[in-house]
């Protein structure tokens, strides 16, 4: 059971999203209280964790839950990695299914977000972490599914240069397989699907 607390002044919207939620069994809106901020897995804000005109009334950073941001504005991906330990971006009108979907991911540790609030625009590179430039590549490109030769297609590029690039990659992210390296570049928002 998922626990999610909503942390949002509007009452309609508190309602809605109660509402949304509710759809997923899996998921248990808690008590919306801040004192039960402890015992949530997700919490959902409307209130950015920066600058000193939106602070929220929760202290996300010292939580172990997921964050969720409500809003319609664009963010700075660098300010919202500093300020929450795991969080999403998504807009106010998002449907249930990209909520509930949103609020698993953020469970499971995971970084989600719409990519037109997260970037200037959709290609905008991430910031890489640990990896190369082409590195990254070769890891969106598994996070897709493709195999190695397809890889060494789309990048022009030898197949044993792909096996090079990924075995790097395993290193770098302390992994051993594709999905962990995958997960490990979603959860430290090195790629986006």
């Amino acid at each position: 059971m998922i626990r999610v607390l909503l942390d949002v002044s509007s009452p309609a919207l508190r309602a809605g999203l109660r509402a949304l939620l509710s759809s997923d069994k899996t998921i248990k809106v808690i008590n919306d209280s801040l004192e039960d901020a402890t015992e949530a897995d997700v919490v959902i804000t409307t209130s950015a964790p920066w600058g000193r005109a939106s602070v929220p009334r929760i202290e996300v950073d010292s939580l172990s839950v997921g964050t969720l941001f409500l809003s319609d504005d664009r963010l700075n991906v660098r300010e919202m990695r500093r300020s929450a330990r795991v969080w999403g971006i998504l807009p106010t009108d998002t449907s249930a299914e990209e909520l509930t979907a949103a609020v698993h991911a953020l469970s499971q540790g995971l970084i989600v977000g719409a990519p037109s609030l997260l970037f200037e625009s959709e290609n905008e590179p991430l910031e890489r972490g640990p990896l190369t430039e082409r590195e990254s590549e070769v890891l969106g490109l598994l996070a897709k599914g493709l195999a190695n030769k397809q890889i060494a297609v789309a990048l022009g590029i030898s197949e044993h240069t792909v096996k090079f690039h990924v075995s790097s990659i395993y290193t770098k992210l302390n992994v051993a397989n594709r999905t962990e390296a995958v997960r490990e570049g979603l959860r430290g928002g090195w790629i986006a699907l």
